[in-house]
């Protein structure tokens, strides 16, 4: 067990733009470790972007050539994993002595994925993609797996997490909570009021600390030709942050912070996960295995399986 700083980076990034918004979050993870944090969890899609009001000139039955060129832009914006990104990005972690959960957008062929990055000093320690695209996000983003419900081992604890409303689905939390995690990364473009008592539930029936990380963008952040259905002048929010850090019994530690840029800490003790679970163990004495049970796939669902012919 550990006692170390946390931190959520809540900041304004760079849409479309793989390279800057690169630059950007190397800067950030040098502020974060700054303060002293040894983990720090940055917002969903904060390399690549998250394309809040655009249609991508798309109804049922009809796309248009402007809707497919703002998909272009987008594709053009992400990554791929592994990458030179990812490099950076692990160069910055190995500089600084930091780990750092990093929300991308990244591309595999012709799908983007929403992907989380768990990042170390030794290296990339693993990838989950957002396994329900939420609404429209549907539409230019594809579907993780089993594979990515990825929860690793530091030197501060078990990390894992989910991305934005991944939190209300209960049988992943459950999926996740199976794998003991402590520290809970929550990326995440929901900036509403309620996302708040959504923390601080998974916080309290996890039993761990909770960490979350909000984009805040000013309409100005975006490229003037921006074709969002959200009609916003130049100065006005488009994404307002309220990122937090929440405690294994729900309480909040830090934030929310609005309507700001900023890097919220928390002094953390793990040990305090232990004493939570005197009375709450979602995945033992509190299951009852008796009367509910989950299985999970973690296999790889490729598309495309080819076999050698000793395979066959």
């Amino acid at each position: 067990m550990a006692k170390l700083k946390v931190a959520a980076v809540q900041a304004a990034t760079v849409p479309f733009d793989a390279a800057a918004a690169t630059a950007r979050t190397v800067a950030l993870i040098a502020d974060a470790a700054a303060t002293g944090a040894k983990v720090a969890v940055f917002p969903e899609a904060f390399i690549g972007g998250y394309p809040k009001g655009l249609d991508f000139g798309c109804c049922i039955g009809r796309r248009t050539p402007e809707g497919r060129a703002d998909f272009v832009r987008y594709v053009k914006g992400a990554i791929s994993v592994p990458g030179p990104e990812v490099d950076d990005l692990v160069a910055a972690c190995a500089k600084h002595d930091i780990t750092t959960v990093v929300g991308v957008i990244e591309r595999d062929g012709g799908t983007l994925y929403c992907t989380a990055l768990y990042l170390s000093p030794a290296g990339l320690l693993g990838t989950h993609r957002k396994v329900m695209p939420t609404g429209s996000e549907r539409l230019v983003w594809g579907f993780g797996d089993g594979s990515s419900l990825t929860v690793v081992d530091t030197p501060h604890g078990r990390l894992g997490g989910a991305i934005c409303w991944e939190h209300y689905m209960p049988l992943m939390r459950a999926a996740y909570y199976a794998k003991g995690v402590q520290l809970w990364a929550a990326p995440t473009a929901d900036d509403r009021e309620t996302w708040i008592p959504t923390m601080r539930h998974v916080a309290m029936e996890g039993r761990c600390f909770v960490i979350s990380a909000c984009q805040v963008m000013r309409r100005s952040d975006f490229p003037e030709d921006y074709a969002s259905r959200i009609e916003a002048g130049p100065d006005e929010w488009m994404m307002h942050g309220r990122s937090v850090i929440v405690g294994p019994l729900g309480e909040v530690l830090a934030g929310p912070l609005l309507d700001a840029e900023g890097i919220l800490t928390a002094d953390i003790d793990t040990d305090d996960i232990l004493g939570a679970t005197l009375d709450f163990d979602p995945v033992g004495h509190y299951a009852r295995p008796d009367l509910f049970s989950l299985h999970v796939d973690e296999r790889v669902q490729a598309p495309v399986a080819v076999l050698s012919d000793d395979e066959i």
